[in-house]
């Protein structure tokens, strides 16, 4: 029986290799198989049996190296190049397709004419769930790349293996090719319901840092972005969203914005519908704004409308909320789903007829509301109201001030006439109000017109009716226009101020021209003065009222 142990050999190393497992027995017979038999003088005739047993036995699969032994080349090893430490799988039995398809792990079958090599699928190293996944796998590419088909020495000729890597030389090209790929995939999305549904392969990682953004995906992608904490893709989504801000989708991405907590595009979008405060409103995207992102935009002091005109945008916004909430729209529903925003309408900056023509007649505002509004447009000592008469300015930068006298005396008296003053600058400004003398007897309080006048063709460019009080003391006290006023360089205009209230201090040793430099940039801005004849109340270069000048450059 010794003489045949080398054949017994093979009998006894299967199943032994049985009993400890299915993991090892196809290599651990091609070992047993391939190991060299005695010299012919050392072995006499073989049992019959065994002859039998060596007849029978099917053509053994090519031979294998031993696991440590594999080679390192793409042929070699799985999709990632990682085959050194993983051991082959038994060959499935034949006629046994659920064996082979438990080998891969999951993975997709080869496709026609090509092999894939699945080792990678059981090595934790190698699979893309871990936490090298497909980098890894991808980065030792190179390594897979370089290795020939057979063993040790070239001696073993091994199955040609599909090795996607070896026309990739770089790691970018080798995520790309993986992307919308069932290689080394490691979860897949159902989208859409039926027949009509896809599966999509997917990977733990991101394929490049190649963006394509569009219209329809920036948001969901800004979102996908946020949840998953990837920065670069969410300033390349910002980055998206700034160069296509427009007038027509300022509100939508505003709500976008705040909703995402994205500060900068929130403020640019804030800053566009400053400038283009007109066209935002009208857009369809503003009745479809969540009411906190109403009341940040009727806060801001910069927005560059009528106030009329912003509360007809108010009222269909309103009307839209109403059906948003299943409410029957009614002027009582409309007040309800403003709410905050309605008491930040500033209806003192509208004139009377405006007011009387639109708010007054909507039904929103309460009697008591009305009333005091028109008292306030028409009495004096104006009586409180409980809405802003703050004027808004669409202007960026600082508010600037000149004075053109160096001097202040007492009692200066109103007979009805209007105190004028005509200017020139010398380059382009917006005048926002002036800057008047109060009472020498104390605190009091006074009615004013405030107006700008082209000189030349005698055109009222900005007025306002309104009021003004005083503490008694020689300090100026601002009135301010209701929008902001354009002066073009050059051009003649005319200050007025019409006062109605007792004596006032007034300004002497005034100055020709006064010029302003800016603290920051050193511009400078020269004002220019001389008489304005006509229905004067006496000012002029040297003396009297409309000390200061209030504006914008």
């Amino acid at each position: 029986m010794r003489r045949c142990c080398p054949a017994l050999c093979i009998s006894t190393s299967t199943s032994t290799s049985s009993r400890r497992g299915a993991a090892r027995p196809a290599a651990t017979a091609a070992i047993a198989i391939a190991a060299p038999l005695p010299p012919a003088a050392a072995v006499s005739r073989p049992p019959l049996l065994v002859l039998v047993l060596l007849q029978r036995r099917p053509a053994p699969p090519a031979p294998a190296p031993p696991p440590h032994k594999m080679a390192a080349g793409g042929s070699g090893g799985g999709p990632g190049g990682l085959s050194s430490s993983c051991p082959q799988p038994p060959p499935p039995p034949p006629g046994n397709g659920a064996a082979a398809a438990a080998c891969t792990n999951g993975a997709p079958p080869s496709p026609p004419g090509l092999t894939y090599n699945q080792c990678g699928a059981s090595n934790p190293a190698a699979s893309g769930g871990g936490a090298g996944g497909p980098a890894a796998a991808a980065a030792a590419g190179a390594a897979g790349a370089a290795g020939g088909a057979g063993g040790p020495g070239g001696a073993l000729q091994r199955e040609p293996v599909y090795n996607w890597q070896a026309t990739k030389p770089t790691v970018q090209e080798r995520f790309a090719f993986l992307f919308n790929n069932e290689v080394l995939s490691d979860v897949h999305f159902l989208v859409g319901k039926g027949r009509g549904s896809q599966r999509i392969p997917a990977h733990r990682f991101l394929y490049s840092d190649e963006v394509q953004i569009g219209p329809e995906t920036v948001m969901t992608t800004l979102y996908t972005a946020k949840k998953y904490a990837v920065p670069a893709l969410e300033a390349h989504c910002v980055e998206f969203l700034k160069k296509n801000l427009r007038a027509d989708n300022a509100f939508m991405l505003l709500t976008q914005a705040r909703l995402f907590d994205e500060p900068q595009l929130a403020s640019l979008c804030l800053e566009n519908i400053d400038k283009n405060t007109s066209d935002a409103i009208n857009a369809e995207g503003f009745t479809d704004i969540d009411l906190d992102t109403l009341v940040a935009v009727l806060e801001r002091d910069t927005l560059g409308i009528r106030e009329v005109r912003l509360f007809n945008a108010v009222v269909r916004w309103s009307e839209a909320e109403c059906q948003r909430q299943q409410l029957q729209v009614i002027p009582e529903n409309k007040r309800k789903v403003l709410g905050k925003a309605l008491s930040l309408i500033r209806f003192p900056l509208m004139t009377i007829e405006e007011f009387a023509a639109g708010p007054a007649q909507s039904g929103i505002l309460t009697d008591r509301e009305v009333v005091s509004l028109f008292l306030h447009f028409t009495v004096n000592p104006k009586p409180r109201v409980e809405f802003i008469d703050r004027p808004r300015c669409c202007l960026r930068g600082k508010e600037c001030s000149i004075s053109r006298f160096q001097q202040v005396e007492s009692r200066w008296g109103y007979s009805g006439t209007s105190d004028r003053i005509r200017f020139s600058v010398n380059k382009r400004i917006f005048v926002v109000g002036f800057g008047l003398y109060g009472s020498i007897h104390g605190p009091t309080d006074y009615q004013v017109n405030i107006q700008i006048i082209h000189t030349d063709s005698n055109t009222v460019l900005g007025q306002n009716d309104t009021g003004f009080s005083c503490d008694g003391s020689s300090n100026t006290f601002r009135v301010m226009f209701k929008e902001p006023v354009e002066i073009l360089p050059n051009v003649n205009y005319t200050a007025c101020a019409t006062l109605k209230g007792p004596d006032s201090h007034y300004g002497t040793k005034g100055l020709r021209k006064v010029i302003h430099e800016s603290p920051t940039t050193g511009a400078k801005t020269c004002f220019t003065f001389c008489y304005a004849a006509g229905n004067n109340n006496g000012t002029s270069v040297e003396d009297g009222q409309i000390p200061e000048i209030i504006f914008y450059t």
